[in-house]
């Protein structure tokens, strides 16, 4: 590893890269689907960041044949299924918002790590239907609702990090479309819509608070302004940071996920907060296998893995974008930090239209408030 002599920060060095980004290359089955470990099942959400990761590595052909398996797979309506297994059969038939809405971010990703505008006008078919089912399921107040059953039923409530995730993703969607010159206004207002929500409607969202992406994400997707999300990643530092070890998945366990650590890392470096971040990924080398692969998990103080012995492609994908990141050099280094995307409509200022000013919203609950539920409101499942 190298220390960057701006930064101060550990930075993995080209080699230390390239031996993480092969470790997923050689999960990669010859479908293109990227499975979360050999054997494992693969969802459509971290096939795509596993895709985005060895794009950085310059495994450019790699990753069009992971969007090419998106493509072959996608369903007419614009949605995947939440799991496949290795044979391509279904696993979990539910669909998930912001899994099918996260192939955006990777389209527009590879097109900064390429500069390859005919990829995005291949690709933008599925992009567009992949916007479509989503916004199809956004709330009159701005929300995504979290997935349909697979018995068609929608479930009654949304997620904050869901909803996260997929704001940045229909910004990287409105990216694609100004770029070939398809103007889609309507994404422009929905993305307003689904930021406001995030900002000053918590109510509209189930509450899971033990969780730390729900801490970090309207962060990482730029949905707060630099004061807003400094002042979120400070009232819940402690709660969630475990000193020299990393970022805990739930608050009420010592558990330590790398994929976690490497996003928490990222929403840092959103604010400028690059001394946290360097600490956070120089912590999570601790997971770190000699063929550069991550484990998912540590549990502390026993330092034993979790999920037993498990190192997943999207966890060593978020540790190679974190990296990215960090170094600052790469044509794909800012795009976690927001540069270049746009924001959608800004509805800050009309928000009397939509039912009262952000201030006396925020801190006062619905009476329809959901309660506390079992399900994940991770990106991952």
């Amino acid at each position: 590893m190298r220390t960057d002599r701006t930064s101060e920060a550990v930075l993995l060095s080209p080699d230390e890269l390239e031996v993480t980004v092969l470790s997923i290359e050689r999960v990669q089955l010859a479908s293109g689907m990227i499975p979360w470990f050999d054997g494992g099942h693969c969802d459509p959400w971290n096939h795509v960041e596993a895709a985005m990761a060895l794009a950085v590595g310059g495994r450019h052909r790699a990753a069009e044949r992971a969007y090419e398996w998106l493509q072959a797979t996608q369903h007419d309506d614009g949605s995947w299924f939440n799991y496949y297994r290795p044979d391509g059969s279904v696993e979990d038939g539910r669909l998930d918002t912001n899994v099918c809405a996260y192939v955006a971010a990777g389209v527009w990703h590879h097109y900064l790590a390429t500069g390859d505008v005919g990829f995005v006008e291949a690709m933008f078919p599925m992009v567009e239907a992949a916007m479509t089912f989503i916004l199809s399921w956004q709330r009159p107040s701005g929300e995504l609702v979290w997935s349909i059953r697979d018995d068609g039923a929608a479930e009654s409530y949304a997620l904050l990090t869901g909803s996260s995730s997929a704001y940045l993703s229909l910004r990287c969607a409105i990216a694609c479309a100004d770029l070939v010159g398809a103007e889609r206004p309507e994404w422009e207002l929905a993305a307003g819509r689904l930021r406001h929500a995030i900002v000053y409607r918590p109510d509209r969202f189930a509450p899971k608070n033990r969780y730390a992406m729900d801490w970090y994400y309207p962060i990482l997707a730029g949905a707060l302004d630099t004061r807003a999300s400094v002042e979120r990643l400070e009232a819940r530092w402690a709660t969630f940071v475990m000193d020299d070890c990393g970022v805990r998945c739930v608050s009420d366990r010592p558990w330590v996920t790398a994929a976690e650590t490497a996003e928490c890392a990222l929403a840092c470096l959103g604010v400028g907060r690059v001394e946290d971040a360097a600490r956070l990924l120089a912590w999570v080398q601790d997971q770190r296998d000699p063929d550069g692969s991550y484990t998912t998990g540590r549990v502390y103080p026993e330092r034993s893995t979790f999920p037993q012995e498990e190192r997943s492609t999207y966890t060593a994908a978020a540790i190679v974008l974190a990296f990215d990141a960090m170094a600052g050099e790469s044509s794909t280094s800012g795009l976690f930090l927001g540069k270049g995307l746009p924001a959608g409509l800004d509805l800050d200022e009309i928000d009397d239209e939509i039912g009262g000013s952000p201030g006396s919203r925020g801190s006062r609950p619905s009476a329809a408030e959901p309660q506390e539920v079992t399900e994940t409101t991770a990106t991952r499942s």
